[in-house]
């Protein structure tokens, strides 16, 4: 018997593009049908070992292709909503990485069509399938650390992005901070009520003329009672800086950074082990694998997405909030999904 595989087109073929198409050639039920983008052109030498049978510069290629089951949006944000309606008439199931877009009103739209047609969505928050982030949601979840009262998040890269990727980012909020602001979410179990924020920019002044900041301490109030606080860095010169605590009335639960071993030495000079992992890539490449798997998961299965449309919805409403209270400098509400 011929095991049924599910056909897959991919949208953008840049980083992270390409990044879910070395995980998903490796995937036995997944076949990498056809990848579009813009400057196809130049990637030819890539496409040749990449696993992928056909390639394109235009996206409609593969929302027009019925054998295609689902596609991954890997393209700019300012592509994703116009793609997911199109997509989402076309039948297919759809995997886009975050954030939804740059605006409100159009993500909802978005997220109107996702629910009239049916198909499978999943938001590209990655670290929710963390192993180390994942048991503290359980230990969490089981009270094993009592009451939950404080969440303390620490997510710093090692350099800031080029000045042309600040302008069109949508700012530390949407870009870097919105995988703090689903994780805080993704960890208590509740909804952000109220934001706070002070911010700067430290790391490069000229952040500032685009607009923007590469430093903030943002601050949470949840609907449940519970409080938290995110620190935010464009640019932590020993590698990528990704830390969690969970403090309760019982205990605490500390996620610490990856490191390329755990072995510590010590001499008279002192003690000294290995950075973090450098970057996103190295750090969070097995949770890139679980969120996709249990996308396909979903498909097989007929199952609820794990990271749905309103995870992504909610998550861009508090980087909203988080904006406006850096430019109001006052406390500001998070709207709630009706």
């Amino acid at each position: 018997m011929i095991e049924s595989k599910i056909i897959v087109g991919v949208i953008g073929a840049g980083r992270i593009g390409k990044l879910h198409i070395d995980n998903m050639k490796n995937m036995k039920n997944v076949r990498l049908k056809t990848v579009s983008d813009v400057f196809a052109d130049q990637l030819e030498e890539w496409f040749q070992s990449s696993g992928v049978e056909n390639m394109t510069t235009d996206y409609h290629d593969i929302i027009n292709d019925p054998e295609i089951d689902a596609i991954f949006i890997c393209s700019p944000t300012d592509t994703h909503t116009s793609i997911i309606k199109e997509a989402a008439n076309s039948g297919k199931h759809i995997f886009c990485e975050k954030p939804i877009s740059f605006s409100d009103e159009e993500t909802l739209e978005a997220y109107e069509v996702v629910k009239k047609t049916g198909v499978k969505f999943q938001i590209g928050f990655n670290r929710r399938y963390d192993r180390n982030f994942s048991k503290v949601r359980s230990l969490v979840e089981t009270k094993e650390i009592g009451d939950l009262h404080i969440l303390k998040i620490t997510s710093r890269d090692p350099e800031p992005p080029s000045l042309d990727y600040v302008s069109r980012s949508g700012g530390i909020f949407v870009d870097m901070a919105i995988h703090d602001f689903d994780m805080a979410r993704f960890i208590t179990g509740s909804e952000v009520e109220e934001v706070y924020v002070q911010g700067a920019a430290l790391v490069n002044p000229k952040i500032a003329e685009l607009g923007d900041i590469d430093t903030a301490v943002i601050s949470l109030k949840f609907a449940n009672g519970e409080i938290g606080v995110i620190d935010n860095s464009r640019q932590a010169v020993y590698g990528y800086d990704q830390r969690l605590e969970a403090f309760g009335s019982n205990g605490s639960a500390i996620a610490n950074n990856e490191t390329e071993s755990r072995v510590e030495v010590l001499s008279k000079e002192g003690v000294k082990g290995d950075n973090p992992l450098h970057f996103f890539l190295e750090r969070y490449n097995d949770a890139y694998i679980r969120e996709v798997k249990e996308f396909f998961d979903a498909i097989e299965n007929d199952s609820e997405t794990t990271c749905n449309f309103v995870d992504g919805i909610m998550a861009q409403r508090i980087a909203m909030a988080a904006k406006k209270s850096l430019e109001t400098g006052l406390p500001v509400k998070v709207e709630k999904l009706s």
